[in-house]
């Protein structure tokens, strides 16, 4: 029986919903995966691999479209366009693929689309590309010839040059295309690192312990991890060890009581849970019930029973929640550039006032939250983004605006390899390519006084 859709058409739906409907890259492939039952593992492989890759390269990919096409990438019809992109991403990138199956199959699909028309014309420009894409020139100017190469907003990167040397920018950038494993945390709870490692092991998923962290680890090998009986036994969390890290500078003590203010899906509040054993409680809240039931089902997984998902606003405050908690975790909305190597189509959303919306959103709910700290608490602050304005800065203007709290030294909760992360103001900023993890930022807080 044949297949309903070919690889090629639905990497060509995932492209159209992407960049023209909006839907976000992790959401719109994990969404098709698990749609389509009937694909195998090479089949999810190169559908996974070419719709990441042409989002990843997408403003290269334009640029090398328009050295080929009288017609300008920017004007020609959406699915046309999206065709011609993931084309020339398989011409580039994947030499598994032969340059005459690529373009066969984009004029295939484009006639299947109701573009018979054009069929010429989609031929024509892959022809000449796949006879001159290696003798494509780049520009050499400093910013626009890094934004084609990595396929990064002008914008962003003169902002990244006005923080970051230009080797640090470039490692950043060369590491956000690097394909990675996956990083894992033990659920401590149910099973010890080594117990976890020997049983993926024999699922046939190869796992290496992360040098960070003695309960973080690295897994590939594996196709879906929903088929997995130990990710369904919950023995195990899909989690990056810089996200981990909250837990440890956070660093609760038996029967502390947590708040963490926006906390889906889950992952570090089920976490601070774990370090809790079984002891105080932890309060994961977040905006909408959608992202509330997210948390509910991973604590359900994981086998938590002192943690509770609470729909609650961060942005508005809950009078019950003041001088509460012994700790409380705002990790909070943010541009999410630290992460670009998992939501590549992040850096095409986002916009500068887009960023200067999110500082004010920040500083609101850092204004709110840092109320349900108890004298003597802790307030731990973290994002997953690399710039300034959204984590020194705020930082910054934090103790500027409430003197009863002070930072606090978060060194001794760090491996050897990361005290040089930490900075003068006793914040860490993380950054990709520079340590061995995705780029975030976390500062510790104390509430002065005593509980």
């Amino acid at each position: 029986m044949a297949k309903p859709l070919s690889d090629r058409e639905i990497v060509l739906g995932l492209l159209m919903d992407i960049t023209e409907h909006d839907v976000y890259s992790h959401i719109a492939l994990g969404n098709v995966l698990s749609k389509y039952q009937y694909l195998d593992k090479q089949e999810r492989a190169f559908i996974t691999r070419v719709t990441e890759g042409t989002l990843e390269h997408l403003i290269e990919l334009d640029y090398i479209l328009n050295q080929f096409s009288k017609v300008e990438v920017k004007k020609m019809k959406p699915v046309i366009r999206n065709i011609l992109r993931s084309a020339v991403y398989q011409l580039k990138y994947m030499d598994s693929v032969p340059d005459s199956a690529v373009c066969n199959e984009a004029v295939k699909l484009a006639v299947k689309k109701g573009f018979a028309p054009l069929k010429g014309f989609v031929n024509g420009v892959l022809r000449s590309a796949a006879r001159g894409i290696d003798a494509v020139e780049y520009p050499s100017g400093p910013v626009e010839a890094l934004s084609i190469r990595y396929s990064m907003p002008e914008w962003i990167l003169k902002k990244w040059l006005e923080e970051y040397d230009r080797e640090t920018v470039e490692m950043m950038l060369a590491d956000f295309q690097k394909e990675k494993p996956l990083t894992i945390r033990c659920n401590t709870s149910r099973c010890q690192p080594a117990e976890l490692e020997a049983r993926l092991e024999k699922e046939g998923v190869q796992a290496v312990g992360h040098p960070y962290l003695s309960y973080a680890c690295r897994i590939t090998g594996y196709d879906y991890l929903g088929d997995l009986e130990s990710f369904r036994e919950g023995l195990f969390a899909v989690q990056d060890v810089s996200s981990m890290l909250v837990g440890e500078i956070a660093d609760p003590k038996p029967g502390d009581y947590i708040i963490d203010v926006c906390a889906a899906p889950g992952g570090k509040s089920i976490h601070l849970a774990d370090r809790l054993a079984g002891t105080g409680h932890v309060e994961a809240r977040d905006l909408t019930e959608y992202k509330t039931a997210l948390i509910r089902e991973n604590i359900d997984r994981m086998g938590m029973e002192n943690i509770s998902a609470v729909q609650m606003d961060a942005s508005v405050q809950d009078a019950s929640s003041v001088s509460k908690a012994d700790i409380v975790i705002a990790d909070l909305p943010c541009s999410g550039l630290g992460v670009l190597g998992k939501k590549t189509d992040l850096k095409y959303r986002v916009t500068e006032k887009q960023l200067e919306e999110l500082v004010r959103l920040q500083r609101s709910i850092l204004d709110v939250v840092c109320s349900y700290v108890k004298p003597g608490g802790v307030l731990i602050y973290s994002t997953c983004t690399i710039n300034r304005t959204e984590n020194q800065e705020n930082v910054k203007w934090f103790l500027a605006d409430h003197p009863d709290f002070a930072p606090e030294q978060m060194k001794e909760s760090l491996c050897a390899e990361l005290q040089s992360a930490v900075g003068e103001d006793g914040c860490l900023q993380l950054l990709p390519g520079v340590h061995d993890s995705d780029g975030f930022f976390i500062a510790r807080l104390r509430k002065k006084g005593s509980a």
